[in-house]
């Protein structure tokens, strides 16, 4: 890729095969970061340290189901590092499960149903809850769900960050939270709905 494309950072990413980002990113160069090294990332590390990537060098961080995999205390100097990494007009997007979309679950004793399927098989309500089991069964403990996040909750541990601006948003059908946050805010409210839409959100 031409060095002159931007960059994202794909937090988290698990392996190739799996890891997908929107169509927006297709023609951006990508780092992928992960702490399981059979991921075969570019970077073996905990999202917590991204000290191997230079400062305002980042066009935006995208981040899909892993912030949960964190212990509470490591969220916010999580998101200063990504902070420290995106350039000027740089942005992060976290997609985490919706916890209270989930508790209607818990509150009719239906923790064990399926409610999606993903590409490593069927998900329960518990699984959203505690992490992924049939993969922590296999030896996989880092699936462990450490945290969660509520509406409120998520946008209030993006607030710890001097961000310019942000965005929540509910994905009802995959019950999922978005949290857009950008250094500088949007110039009017066309291009941020731009950003969503391509972020698919």
């Amino acid at each position: 890729m031409p060095s002159a494309s931007p960059l994202v950072i794909n937090l988290g990413s698990g392996p190739l095969e799996t890891s997908r980002l929107p169509g927006m990113f297709k023609d951006w160069r990508q780092i992928r970061v992960d702490a399981d090294i059979a991921a075969h990332p570019d970077i073996v590390s905990d999202i917590v340290d991204l000290s191997k990537i230079e400062s305002g060098t980042v066009s935006a961080v995208w981040s899909a189901h892993c912030f949960e995999h964190l212990y509470s205390h490591q969220i916010t100097p999580t998101l200063v590092e990504i902070y420290r990494v995106l350039n000027d007009d740089g942005f992060l997007c976290i997609i985490v499960p919706d916890l209270q979309a989930i508790a209607q679950f818990l509150v009719s004793d239906r923790l064990h149903e399926v409610i999606y399927q993903s590409p490593a098989g069927p998900v329960t309500a518990h699984d959203v809850l505690f992490g992924f089991g049939p993969a922590i069964a296999l030896g996989h403990t880092m699936m462990a769900h450490r945290c969660g996040f509520a509406p409120t909750l998520l946008l209030n541990r993006i607030r710890e960050v001097p961000f310019a601006e942000i965005v929540a948003r509910r994905r009802p059908n995959l019950f999922e939270l978005a949290g857009v946050a950008r250094k500088k805010p949007a110039r009017d409210p066309d291009e941020r709905a731009q950003l969503l839409r391509a972020l698919e959100l």
